[in-house]
């Protein structure tokens, strides 16, 4: 049997695992969430991307943030399968780990609920970081096929050229939110990792997890810059 605190610490980390992101857009609205904000600027830079004919620095861009989702993608990788492995340790890693003095686990159910947990938590960032790779790579499509202005050539329709960078800017934008939940999880799979010492110390990591993440996104220096930022583009009516 799982104790009453460990099933309200666990309910506890699902409720502010679910609805952390939700919550906190409906507490600020459209404007102040750093990832929001990201999301505005964006916009602005596949439209500039879409009318200029150099876009060497716009591919190279976009290449380093998929080479850091491929590197999240496998550390999430060797993480799910250092976990997995001790789940499927049973009785064996269930006895070496509950012999430690700063283990909190009584039963091998309980032991293994929380690796159940971390897993889950791992594979659905993994999933997240898969599915920003693909549609990276849908937005370098988008990149190839935008028009370029060419000597000899008649300009391209600015109704196509901006449709090009609107479409990029939403797939650009979807990819880098996956990107950005998958990093999320890491904070919540270190906040389940905590369980293994006791409910408590889940609840206030969990706590802790959140509290981090929600200034990151509103008080940080990078949340305040940007901000700036995209109040300046809103104000200059830039698209």
């Amino acid at each position: 049997m799982i104790a009453p605190a460990d099933l309200a610490a666990l309910g506890f980390y699902v409720l502010c695992w679910v609805f952390y992101e939700p919550v906190l857009r409906r507490l600020r609205g459209p404007v102040g969430l750093l990832n929001s904000d990201m999301a505005r600027i964006r916009v602005a830079w596949m439209l500039e991307m879409s009318r200029r004919s150099g876009r060497f620095m716009d591919g190279q861009l976009l290449g380093h943030a998929l080479n850091s989702a491929s590197f999240f993608a496998s550390s999430s990788l060797l993480l799910i399968a250092a976990v997995a492995g001790v789940l499927l340790g049973g009785e064996d890693s269930f006895r070496s780990l509950s012999s430690l003095a700063l283990i909190r686990t009584s039963s091998r159910l309980l032991f293994e609920t929380q690796l159940a947990v971390m897993l889950v938590t791992l594979s659905r960032g993994l999933l997240d970081f898969i599915w920003s790779i693909r549609q990276m790579n849908y937005t370098l499509t988008i990149f190839g096929a935008a028009p370029e202005r060419a000597e000899g050539r008649p300009d391209p329709d600015p109704v196509v050229v901006d449709a090009f960078g609107q479409a990029g800017a939403r797939v650009l934008n979807g990819a880098l939110g996956a990107f950005n939940t998958g990093v999320r999880g890491y904070y919540f799979a270190l906040a389940a990792a905590a369980w293994i010492f006791g409910p408590l110390p889940f609840a206030i990591a969990t706590t802790g997890a959140v509290v981090l993440l929600a200034w990151r996104q509103t008080g940080s220096p990078a949340a305040e810059a940007v901000r700036t930022l995209r109040k300046a583009l809103d104000e200059s009516g830039s698209e």
